[in-house]
């Protein structure tokens, strides 16, 4: 124990103007030993946000081995900022009767006022770093906010050209003519109902097309189709994020049907944004879309509508698979014969089924509510039609008119605005009334617009639909898919109650 050795320990991050070097930590360090000798242990480059540092790993095992008598320090962070860490290594002091010096802070820790000061002192050095870590994190969805390109790799189909946002330079997307084309042939293959994600990276392969030099796989395909940097963002993309949960930094009246979205994690958003919106902020980009809003909505609610079952994998023995789900739990339902000799198919619940941790659908025939929902079907269309006057591509006057008022009432709030300069508390108060008024009316002007642009379906859509539908009876599983397709995105039922999501 009489052989045991000073040590003086020194760590920097990284090489900045205002922080002092290794060399610097250690001659502070060595005035404390008034000449005597020590062993020095330094790491460069390491952050004091963990011990996770070689030198230091090296420290500790010298300390158990009962080399070492006293540690000395430039500043108590040097050894950490977390006070977990910290009072794990004055655990560690204690229990091998090693001395800690901080050589700037006069530490003394055989006191408990030293050991008492020195506490306080770790606290102090976490909530600095806590409050440096809540400053970045304001600024990065500040920046989010303005749509300024937060790094990350350059999408597939774009390249990066510069640009300036609100007076910061940065990097805006522009498309890549050749990739560009490959990115809308996907969404334009996975549009269609009967073609799957594996397709796609099938095709691809059989065409030697590679992404970033590398061959398609069904992740990277899929990341690419869940992405709203492509969609040219529109009244009918707004809405569906809105009704999805995700928070839209931009006004309704900004989705020209231009520009591409970029989608950020929410602050308190913990799981995936690929699969999961509620809470996930959406910032209209400064780039333009690659595909129009109705085939890159067209897709996305495909995968909503896949939560279990993929295109090619559906059931043979009803056109409902991969569309119907379990009314209380939202998983499929499966279609299964009563029991080992009976004909008669029901749908069961697949969490049911595997642990029973559902109380399941209850009882439901397949061929009952197959009939029950081509009945539906029937309805829907007749509804359409008749709203559409038998011709949804024909111009809505009343759409036309809607679009014209929010630039109405929005040059009103505008001169409302130009005279609040110099204006008295009175007329201060009636013109913010009238602009919160206007501005409600604005808003209920948009979600109006959006509701009835939703109701436009292309017309061969339709006319295919129709057709399958007046001839039921002799159409094939496959064609009986693709108007439950083109006409829901999911179906949730129970013995009790039916509820259908229709995209017309």
């Amino acid at each position: 124990m009489n052989n045991r050795k000073d040590a003086v320990y020194a760590r920097q991050s990284i090489d900045k103007k205002d922080s002092i070097s290794i060399e610097s930590q250690i001659d502070f360090c060595k005035y404390e030993l008034k000449g005597g000798n020590c062993k020095e242990y330094t790491d460069k480059g390491y952050s004091g946000k963990n011990t996770d540092r070689p030198r230091f790993k090296e420290l500790v095992r010298d300390i158990e081995q009962g080399l070492i008598k006293r540690v000395i320090v430039y500043k108590l962070d040097r050894i950490s900022r977390s006070i977990i860490d910290f009072a794990s290594m004055m655990e560690l002091f204690n229990r091998y009767k090693v001395e800690f010096v901080s050589s700037t802070e006069k530490f003394d820790t055989s006191t408990p006022m030293g050991r008492a000061m020195l506490n306080i002192c770790i606290v102090l050095a976490q909530l600095e770093r806590e409050t440096i870590q809540k400053r970045v994190t304001d600024a990065y969805y500040s920046r989010c906010q303005k749509g300024i390109k937060m790094g990350g790799k350059t999408p597939y189909g774009y390249k990066l050209a510069s640009t300036v946002i609100d007076g910061v330079n940065t990097k805006m997307l522009v498309a890549d003519p050749e990739t560009a084309n490959h990115v809308r042939l996907m969404f334009e293959m996975y549009a269609q109902p009967n073609v799957c994600v594996r397709d796609i990276t099938r095709y691809f392969s059989n065409q030697g097309i590679t992404v970033n030099g590398k061959d398609m796989y069904r992740g990277t395909a899929t990341v690419i189709l869940k992405n709203p940097i492509y969609a040219k963002s529109d009244l009918e993309l707004y809405e569906f994020f809105k009704t999805q949960g995700a928070v839209i930094t931009n006004d309704a009246a900004d989705f020209n049907g231009i520009n591409g979205c970029y989608l950020y994690r929410g602050r308190d958003v913990i799981e995936s944004k690929k699969t999961y919106l509620k809470g996930q902020m959406l910032v209209l980009a400064p780039h333009e879309g690659l595909v129009s809003s109705e085939t890159w909505l067209a897709v996305r609610k495909r995968f909503l509508g896949n939560e279990t079952f993929g295109g090619k994998r559906r059931s043979k023995s009803t056109w409902l698979a991969g569309k119907i789900k379990c009314g209380r739990c939202g998983k499929a339902l499966v279609g299964v014969h009563g029991n080992g000799y009976s004909e008669t198919l029901y749908f069961r619940c697949q969490k049911r089924v595997q642990n029973k941790s559902c109380k399941g659908c209850g009882t439901i025939r397949v061929r009952d509510l197959e009939q029950f929902i081509y009945g539906e079907m029937l309805k829907k269309m007749g509804e359409f039609q008749t709203l559409t006057g038998g011709n949804p591509m024909k111009t809505n006057p009343k759409l036309t008119a809607l679009n014209v008022e929010p630039t109405q009432v929005e040059t009103k709030i505008e001169k409302l605005l130009e005279t609040l300069t110099g204006a008295s508390p009175t007329l201060l108060s009636y013109a913010n009334g009238k602009i919160e008024e206007l501005d409600t009316r604005r808003q209920g002007l948009m979600k109006a617009i959006a509701d009835m642009s939703a109701e436009v379906v292309s017309q061969e859509k339709i006319t295919r639909i129709t057709d399958h539908l007046d001839n039921w009876d002799t159409a094939t599983l496959e064609d009986r898919r693709l108007v439950v397709d083109g006409l829901m995105t999911k179906i949730r039922a129970t013995s009790e109650n039916v509820q259908i999501e229709w995209i017309i």
